[in-house]
């Protein structure tokens, strides 16, 4: 499971005013353990931060290459202004090992829509540069952003499709201003996806679609592609934030005593009480404060774990496959007890 270690930064490049990408070096000892899988994410925190304020951000390199995030600035963001106005080459960033499950079959090939705005670009150009070096993969890339100034990775997207016009097809969508064909403006929401989508691509030909982006996005997205009949395990989703989502619902009290809980990491179990209404990262941090996450929100998958025993209630998921919770994975940061006992297993 993840510890963090401190990674030296090797380059700071500026996408747009306020977005980097960040490569890191990693010494040869640790080579094996921050071998990532394109679509997989870091996470990061400053060293020296009592606080322990930590953040998950997707890679954005290819398969083979050193770890290399993209980081937009979130207003406020204590993580993401850091690394977008301060950060420097040589600077230590403490850097956990990659974790995610927003990843592709590398040797399979076939046909790959990805639907991204924003940010969502990050992982999106990490499974598409890996993608096309198999000859028998096609890629097609939607991408939403408000102006063509704001537009992450533009010169890399470019020289990606320069490199494989054949196989790769790239529409920029913008929303904030006017583009020579008007389908190609506004947001990429569900109207915009039930006009473009037949017009650009043979949706029933494609073998997986990769939604990466806001909530309502990725939401419409979803709904677009079930209602054109597209199976549930060809469509892979991952979120950035979820300020738009439904608030959580109202709960009953299951267990006023609160439940038995142990959690086993690294080979080692602990059993704490954890109250009724708490989740399970929330009563076994107290004892196992090297339990692993991140946003605290139900997105990034970082403490992801398996239920071996017990019933439990998951609040949020916008990270687990439909696979993965079916095999007893949950969020742990959005996961309460409703059972006497449970157990739940990281070490899987």
């Amino acid at each position: 499971m993840p510890d963090f270690q401190a990674l030296r930064v090797a380059e700071v490049e500026r996408l747009c005013p306020d977005a980097v990408a960040v490569t890191f070096d990693v010494p040869a000892d640790l080579a094996d353990r921050y071998a990532f899988r394109p679509g997989q994410s870091l996470t990061v925190r400053r060293p020296g931060d009592e606080r322990d304020e930590r953040r998950s951000y997707s890679i954005c390199a290819p398969a083979g290459a050193r770890p290399r995030i993209g980081v937009r600035e979130v207003p406020g963001g204590l993580v993401s202004s850091w690394l977008v106005h301060e950060l420097r080459v040589g600077d230590a960033v403490e850097v956990a090992p990659p974790s995610g499950t927003f990843t592709p079959d590398l040797e399979a090939g076939g046909r790959h829509v990805m639907i991204a705005a924003g940010s969502g670009i990050t992982p999106v150009l990490s499974i598409a540069t890996s993608l096309l070096r198999n000859p028998k993969a096609q890629v097609a890339v939607l991408y939403g952003n408000r102006r063509a100034d704001t537009v992450m990775f533009a010169e890399e997207l470019a020289d990606l499709k320069d490199s494989h016009p054949s196989r790769l097809e790239l529409v920029h969508l913008l929303s904030r201003e006017a583009r020579e064909v008007d389908l190609l403006s506004g947001r990429l929401d569900g109207e915009k996806l039930r006009a473009l989508l037949p017009l650009l691509l043979d949706v029933p030909a494609v073998d997986h679609w990769w939604l990466c982006g806001p909530y309502g996005m990725v939401i419409d997205a979803t709904e677009v592609l079930g209602e054109a009949g597209v199976p549930p395990e060809r469509i892979h989703r991952e979120l950035f934030w979820v300020d738009e989502a439904p608030p959580e619902p109202a709960r009953e009290v299951v267990n006023a005593e609160g439940s038995e809980v142990t959690v086993l990491l690294d080979g080692r179990a602990t059993t704490v009480t954890v109250a009724d209404g708490d989740t399970v990262l929330e009563g076994a941090q107290r004892s196992r404060p090297d339990l692993p996450f991140a946003c605290k929100g139900g997105v990034c998958g970082t403490c992801r774990a398996r239920v071996v025993d017990g019933e439990v209630t998951m609040r949020r998921n916008f990270a687990l496959e439909p696979a993965e919770v079916a095999a007893g994975f949950v969020l742990t940061c959005q996961t309460i007890p409703s059972s006497a006992r449970v157990t739940v297993t990281f070490d899987e």
